[in-house]
């Protein structure tokens, strides 16, 4: 444990005294984002346009991330076991990207229909079965989603297979 919390120190404080505009907690052995770390970065935060919190087991973030980060870019939660996210995701302005694979979703998370600036998506390998395909479509920026590895239903497969204006990776279900 007390390595583990090394690692996280030697990272932030990385990002600060260098003055990166990413910061790198994957792999860290995380089960939420350090409260610590916003006191860490609070003067360099708005610079921060990339997160990845990846490989971590995070069962939840809270609130108070995306009220912080309002400068996202990219936000990087692959292989975690997270089963939803906050309403504050929406408040994220300026993110492009999120990664959401390898979770615990059952449910898309909705209040990312809300961002216009998100271009890309990936909930591949979660447990979703239903997508609001037509509530995607009218998202002006987004380019490419993945839903691969979900059990998604009927309907939502037939809906998937008709022409949108951004790319759809999936798989039909055996």
């Amino acid at each position: 444990m007390a390595e583990a919390v090394a690692n996280v120190a030697r990272r932030v404080n990385e990002t600060v005294e260098e003055g990166k505009d990413c910061l790198d907690l994957s792999n860290c052995k995380l089960i939420n984002f350090p409260d610590g770390v916003f006191k860490i970065l609070k003067s360099v935060i708005e610079n921060i346009h990339a997160v990845t919190l990846a490989d971590n087991v995070m069962k939840v973030i809270s609130s108070k991330f995306f009220g912080s980060f309002t400068h996202l870019h990219e936000l990087d939660l692959h292989c975690n076991v997270l089963t939803k996210l906050p309403d504050a995701v929406a408040d994220v302005e300026h993110l492009k990207v999120i990664n959401l694979a390898n979770n615990k979703f059952s449910v898309f998370p909705e209040k990312l229909l809300e961002i216009t600036t998100l271009e890309t998506i990936n909930l591949e390998g979660n447990s979703i079965t239903e997508i609001p395909v037509e509530r995607l479509s009218a998202m002006p920026a987004l380019k490419w989603i993945n839903v691969k590895s979900n059990p998604l239903d009927k309907d939502t497969l037939t809906a998937l297979q008709t022409p949108h204006q951004f790319e759809i990776l999936f798989t039909v279900n055996a």
